[in-house]
């Protein structure tokens, strides 16, 4: 046998190489043969609800469509119909606006005002949107070879691509918007969401065994850009690395307002989330168990303790922005669990809240009704982190506990 010769130090690259591609074609068959074999027979409602949640709730005269009352649904096992209403919602830059039910069924009218504002690019990760029709449409198609399903499911992908700022980010609407939504957004899962779709094709869940290896590898960089992204957005405060904010302004990365009683601040329940998913990271790197650690130590440091916040019946209240029956406040009880704000005030670390004019207050009595009752200043999202780390730590940080005093 003869062997080729290479310039010198070039055989051991080229080893390296091979053993690569050899190693993605095995990786992408077996996914390939497992697709073979894989069953999907129900579209899951819950990544939808938020959406279908606002669409019946709220008359939006700016929507495409609104919700007509006593309309029948799809049954979640009618795989095509509801994935035909994914592709008719779908944009021509291969996103998809929000607020929305997939499970409805249409009158021909509607349809036709879908299909007239395909070119109206509203399009938006917000409430669960576009990464979600992806993840139905991969397995819609993996079980029907319907070509449609395929080529929608790959304009989304794209859409991914085109959508992430080269610094890893995502922002919550794609073109770009002229308000807050161009941050970086951590808020209401939008950066889990797409990370985690990029994820499972990187681990070569069956669902994407379609996708070529050209397009694998542009996924691949982009979840790796994002996984950089969130590593740097990690605030550190006082000189010590704590947790993350909402939303990251798109070029320095550092803490930025959202809505107007969503100040800059460390927020625990977005932040939660988010280390929740760097958990399940397989062979986590250092610097990737360096920021688990670190927002540990801030979740166990930020706990209250003894406090508890009750739900109250309240006098009806209509304001513009919704209608109050109910209101909150904060109790001391002993037998309470621990729990968070959702907010801490940079620098010095104090729970933080906030109202509609955007002026800070300390202590949720000063909220306006509307907003005290209307959003969720408190979380216990922080624990479900703390319960985990212990065997996350054992696994992948042996040694380095950072809950022992």
């Amino acid at each position: 046998m003869k062997y080729l010769k290479y310039p010198s130090g070039s055989s051991a690259f080229v080893v390296v190489a091979i053993i690569v591609i050899t190693t993605c074609f095995v990786s992408l068959t077996y996914a390939q043969d497992v697709a073979a074999n894989y069953k999907y027979t129900r579209v899951d409602p819950a990544p939808f609800a938020d959406n279908a949640g606002h669409w019946y709730a709220i008359f939006d005269k700016n929507n495409m469509i609104n919700a007509r009352p006593g309309r029948p649904k799809y049954d979640p096992t009618e795989i095509t119909r509801i994935a035909d209403n994914i592709l008719l919602f779908q944009k021509s830059n291969g996103g998809w606006p929000k607020n929305y039910d997939i499970f409805a069924v249409l009158t021909d009218d509607q349809k036709d005002s879908v299909s007239a504002a395909r070119n109206e690019l509203h399009t938006t990760y917000d409430n669960g949107s576009t990464y979600t029709q992806i993840a139905v449409l991969a397995s819609v198609y993996t079980v029907t070879k319907v070509e449609k399903y395929k080529t929608a499911a790959l304009k989304g992908f794209d859409f991914i691509l085109k959508s992430q700022y080269k610094n890893g980010g995502w922002p919550q609407y794609y073109p770009l918007e002229n308000n807050y939504s161009r941050c970086i957004t951590f808020n209401d899962g939008v950066f889990e969401g797409i990370v985690e779709l990029l994820k499972d094709v990187q681990d070569n869940e069956p669902q994407y065994a379609f996708i070529d290896a050209k397009t694998r590898a542009k996924l691949a960089e982009a979840y790796d850009k994002g996984i950089q992204c969130v590593l740097k957005a990690q605030i550190v405060d006082n000189g010590k690395p704590t947790a993350w904010c909402q939303q990251h302004d798109e070029v320095s990365l550092q803490p930025a307002w959202a809505r107007k009683f969503e100040p800059p601040s460390i927020c625990n329940k977005e932040s939660a989330d988010l280390v929740l998913f760097l958990m399940n990271i397989d062979h986590p790197k250092k610097e990737v168990v360096d920021a688990i650690q670190n927002a540990v130590a801030w979740f166990n440091e930020s706990k209250i303790l003894n406090t508890r916040v009750n739900t109250i019946a309240a006098p009806r209240m209509v304001t513009p922005f919704r209608v109050s029956v109910s209101d909150r406040v904060v109790v001391t009880d002993n037998t309470a669990p621990p729990i968070w704000t959702r907010y801490y005030e940079l620098k010095t670390h104090r729970p933080l809240f906030c109202n509609r004019d955007s002026k800070v207050v300390y202590s949720l009595a000063e909220v306006d009704r509307e907003r005290r009752d209307g959003y969720g200043w408190y979380t216990y999202s922080p624990q479900q982190v703390l319960n985990k780390y212990p065997q996350w730590q054992q696994k992948w940080a042996a040694g380095v506990d950072v809950l022992k005093k």
